[in-house]
């Protein structure tokens, strides 16, 4: 089969490779479509301790397709059917999933490699973390379960109520979605970014309700607070950037009772310092999530389904799988939000 290889940071190679035959429980899945990530870009740039534990590794993790052959064993799907499978599924047995935290899971089963013609999916995700679509839904908006799962996850832990003001700073693909969802919840969304591309976005897929270019204020604390009640702050602000510096200004944003969520992941070894004084006698919650579990990348699918959340709006083109190099360093540039991957094109 073509697919991508990854060698190293900034080494990706378009290559022939042999089709991995399943194994008990395991199924090989055609892919048909595919999306280019954040983490992938973080990955490309500079590696990934945990994605990418030898080289040459297959790359990528957002698909659906059509499953080609099955190991022994499989009961859930069959030869023909219209998948999309996560890119994780949870053990269910380590101290962590018996106290259902299943995104911390100490023996969670990674899968890349979707940035290729054909992917084998592992026993435990063809099991747990394998869903057949709907007649109606597309390959296409199929692939963005697994990012979707992790937002959705995000956003039920941080329990966003209608009537909320909420904040989302940083609207790349995983912002522009938490906002959407927020809108879903019934709440007002002050979305802010620097990139015109994004900017967009927020208003044409997260429908949010202001829009704040950063490159335009020199204290953007100030002009969030404009536009809450009594001018108190933000009930809830939601980090989706990943930058320490942005963390700590992002503590400032809200009102005393409320929530900071830092959903942007930080470079490993990053430190952070808050106002202790701030923070206790405010009374504010500060949390973070990670990950998704099975039941959240269902509830992702349903979204997807039924409409709500129309992620094809979030495709900035669609390119073959020769052209992945390419395409991430678009990313790198800031000109795009994700790339559909057709890899059979």
């Amino acid at each position: 089969m073509k697919a991508i290889q990854y060698y190293g940071p900034k080494d990706i190679k378009f290559e022939e490779v042999p089709i991995k035959q399943p194994q008990d429980g395991e199924i090989v899945v055609k892919v048909i479509s595919a999306l280019t990530c954040g983490t992938d870009v973080k990955t490309f740039r500079r590696g990934h301790p945990v994605l990418i534990k030898s080289v040459p590794s297959g790359f990528g993790h957002e698909f659906s397709g059509i499953v080609d052959k099955i190991g022994n064993n499989v009961t859930n799907v069959k030869i023909g059917d219209r998948v999309v499978c996560a890119n994780s599924a949870p053990c269910g047995h380590c101290f962590y999933c018996k106290r259902e935290e299943y995104n911390l899971c100490e023996n969670l089963d990674l899968l890349n490699g979707a940035y290729a013609q054909y992917i084998t999916v592992p026993e435990r995700i063809v099991k747990k973390n394998t869903l057949i679509l709907p007649d109606n839904l597309s390959f296409d908006k199929a692939a963005f379960c697994e990012p979707l799962a992790n937002v959705v996850h995000g956003v039920e832990r941080t329990d966003i109520k209608s009537g909320q003001t909420v904040g989302i700073i940083g609207i790349g693909p995983i912002g522009l979605m938490f906002a959407r969802l927020a809108k879903l919840k019934g709440a007002k969304v002050i979305a802010a970014g620097r990139n015109p591309i994004k900017l967009k976005a927020a208003e044409e897929f997260a429908h949010a309700d202001e829009i704040i270019d950063l490159t335009k204020y020199s204290n953007p604390e100030k002009i969030f607070k404009e536009y809450t009640e009594d001018k108190r702050g933000l009930d809830v602000a939601v980090e989706c950037v990943g930058l320490p510096e942005i963390w700590e200004r992002v503590f400032s944003l809200v009102r005393p009772g409320g929530t900071v969520h830092f959903f942007g992941g930080c470079k490993s070894g990053s430190t952070v310092t808050f106002d202790t004084t701030k923070m206790h006698y405010g009374d504010i919650k500060l949390m973070s999530v990670f990950h998704h579990t099975p039941k959240y990348f269902r509830m992702a699918l349903d979204y997807i389904a039924s409409g709500d959340v129309e992620v094809e709006k979030l495709i900035t083109d669609t390119l073959p799988l020769e052209k992945i190099d390419w395409a991430m360093h678009q990313h790198i540039e800031g000109k795009a939000l994700k790339f559909l991957i057709k890899p059979w094109q």
